[in-house]
């Protein structure tokens, strides 16, 4: 993938706005080598999977961790299904999982590693390029009808 820093010939660009302002955020490749422009290579399916989102979402939020019933409410999840999400992001790496005790019972602490952080964030961004990318599209005049010769199918 191109340096986003790079502006000249690197597939960058920048489209400017009816008002003069610059549109798009010039940061943003135009288009990643080997993959069409609207691909959003950087989604990693790791994360991309809706329960697995929100849980690095609520770990994200809660940097000390959470605590496995706390997380399995605030995700809607069953104790199965936030067993399995977990054992994915943590053979992924993304999550830390800790086993201790309070109050003579058992509990399960989750926290968001370091690069589970930084996969996060990174997916962020590339959720901001799709979202400005829709608005963008959104803001676009309607078509003109479609030319002769074709038909609904």
């Amino acid at each position: 993938m191109a340096n986003p820093k790079e502006k000249k010939g690197s597939g960058v660009i920048s489209t400017p706005h009816d008002d003069g302002s610059a549109g798009r955020n010039d940061s943003r490749p135009l288009f990643h080598k080997g993959s069409g422009r609207f691909a959003y290579d950087g989604l990693d399916r790791l994360i991309h999977e809706k329960a697995r989102l929100g849980i690095v979402s609520s770990l994200a939020t809660h940097p000390g961790g959470l605590v496995f019933n706390d997380l399995k409410e605030l995700c809607a999840l069953t104790d199965g299904n936030l067993s399995r999400h977990l054992q994915i992001l943590s053979d992924g790496g993304l999550v830390q999982i800790w086993k201790g005790y309070k109050d003579n019972r058992p509990q399960t602490l989750v926290q968001l590693s370091d690069a589970g952080r930084r996969k996060f964030l990174d997916y962020v961004a590339v959720l901001e390029n799709v979202v400005t990318d829709a608005l963008d599209a959104a803001k676009q005049p309607k078509p003109a009808k479609v030319a002769p010769g074709w038909t609904p199918g």
